[in-house]
């Protein structure tokens, strides 16, 4: 891994374990500094029985809310945006994840997971992820693998940012990845 900037972009195929080695290296940081002021958003599938039916958005202090579903059919979800077979709920997820992005001051470090197609339906969101960036406060964040070849442009602009730092994780780096982004976050934010 080249010299890091302060932010790290995990990306990877999906079902990789992106998510899941943000959770573990938060959980490393707050093990190793209780007082760690992190904000920030992780994604997960919600299933019902063995199907994934939809995702939502949590946020790290516990609050959930609707990002995208397969079993919504409500008037207003027909005006919602689509991803394959998934309605993306954008009024839902602003209300959870976009307060968890205001940029304060005695903030450690973000986590954003993701930046990825269904996010980006919410025009506020990419520029608040940008404010997160130029404020120089530590950021772990994931990005989808580019389909066909082509990234989503505002991932491609993330990608292209001087202080990012791309992860690619495959099944037989995840271990070590956690290992050397956990380290160079428990550096900055001891230089922070």
């Amino acid at each position: 891994m080249a010299a890091p900037g302060k932010c790290f972009l995990v990306s990877g195929p999906p079902g990789v374990g992106k998510t899941t080695l943000i959770i573990r290296v938060l959980e490393s940081l707050k093990q190793s500094n209780p007082s760690l002021k992190v904000q920030g958003f992780y994604t997960r599938e919600v299933r019902e029985g063995a199907e994934r039916i939809g995702f939502e958005v949590v946020t790290l202090d516990g609050r959930k809310g609707l990002l995208s579903s397969t079993k919504i059919s409500s008037p207003e979800s027909h005006r919602w945006p689509t991803v394959g077979r998934y309605r993306v709920d954008v009024a839902s997820f602003e209300s959870i994840a976009l307060p968890e992005l205001q940029v304060k001051e005695d903030t450690d470090l973000f986590v954003i997971d993701e930046v990825g197609k269904m996010e980006l339906f919410s025009s506020s969101f990419f520029p608040a992820v940008l404010r997160v960036i130029e404020s120089n406060i530590p950021l772990l964040a994931s990005v989808p693998i580019p389909k066909s070849g082509r990234d989503i442009p505002g991932v491609a602009r993330l990608k292209n940012h001087p202080g990012a730092t791309l992860c690619t994780l495959n099944t037989s780096n995840r271990d070590a990845m956690k290992e050397q982004i956990y380290s160079h976050l428990i550096d900055l934010l001891q230089n922070h």
